[in-house]
């Protein structure tokens, strides 16, 4: 049965190559909770392709927007920002902080609730959801071709993406950045591998493009793990290298951005059809 959904749009700018709209959707009949951050080409020759763009642990959906989501613009690819549960403007849900302000100053998460086991299971598994409901969302958009969606994810957003694109047929190619394997030494490793295991989610993707992007000194997410996910996965596949930490260099941002452009052109015959009609 299809997904019903509802948004409210918040604001509307025009920028550079199209336009951006700031807003929250959720299933109909539901509050449209979920904040986001939509950037559209100017373009409309053809429904665009787009991505999911899945931030990082203590980050927000703006920095994902500001920085891939403007490469991505450049090159015509349309792009949905969310943020995770925990973070952004969903820092304590359903209390006065709920948009991030704690005593005049604006935190990107909710560094108490990351404490608790429990807490973080249950913020995964909502995260999970909620990305599959983004990909709903973006996928409905009249301005947007649901047959060219793609994933891209940083950091914790890594091992979101790799799990959505697993569970989603409809993510045509996969993008992480400053990703990988979760690490053998770890509390809880058993028990976060229930929630999450990238190894066997990235086995999943059956012939779907990946990408991973990677610095060589990241002492996070560190190039073994990236290594080990990597060689899991089945081709076509692509591990890039920089020589950087955590925080991948700007020009990796064009080079994913042209690497999207390419997996995600139309199809000959999508483009038959388009002229047709």
């Amino acid at each position: 049965m299809p997904i019903r959904l509802a948004q409210t749009v918040n604001a509307t700018y025009e920028i550079a190559h199209g336009r951006r709209i700031e807003l929250a959707f959720g299933r109909d009949g539901h509050d449209a909770r979920l904040p986001a951050v939509l950037l559209l080409p100017a373009s409309d020759a053809m429904p665009a392709p787009a991505a999911l763009l899945l931030h990082g642990f203590s980050s927000r959906k703006e920095q994902m927007a500001e920085t891939v989501g403007v490469a991505l613009l450049a090159k015509g690819i349309a792009s949905l920002s969310i943020d995770l549960p925990l973070h952004g403007a969903r820092i304590e849900e359903g209390n006065e902080t709920s948009w991030g302000i704690v005593g005049g100053y604006e935190r990107s998460f909710d560094s108490r609730a990351m404490r608790s086991p429990l807490a973080i299971a249950g913020a995964w598994r909502t995260a999970q959801r909620d990305a599959k409901l983004a990909l709903a969302y973006v996928g409905a958009r009249r301005e947007v071709d649901r047959a060219r969606l793609a994933v891209v994810g940083y950091s914790m957003g890594s091992f979101l993406g790799v799990q959505t694109a697993a569970d989603e047929s409809a993510v045509r190619a996969l993008v992480l950045a400053a990703g990988g394997d979760l690490p053998d030494a770890m509390p809880y490793a058993r028990a976060l591998r229930l929630l999450s295991n990238p190894v066997r989610a990235v086995r999943k993707l059956d012939g779907r493009p990946l990408l991973m992007l990677h610095g060589r000194r990241d002492p996070t997410v560190r190039p073994d793990q990236a290594q080990r996910l990597f060689d899991a996965a089945t081709e076509p596949k692509e591990l890039r290298w920089y020589e950087a930490g955590h925080h991948l260099p700007p020009h990796a941002l064009d080079d994913a951005a042209s690497w999207l452009l390419q997996r995600l052109l139309p199809s000959p015959r999508a483009a038959v059809e388009h002229q047709a009609g």
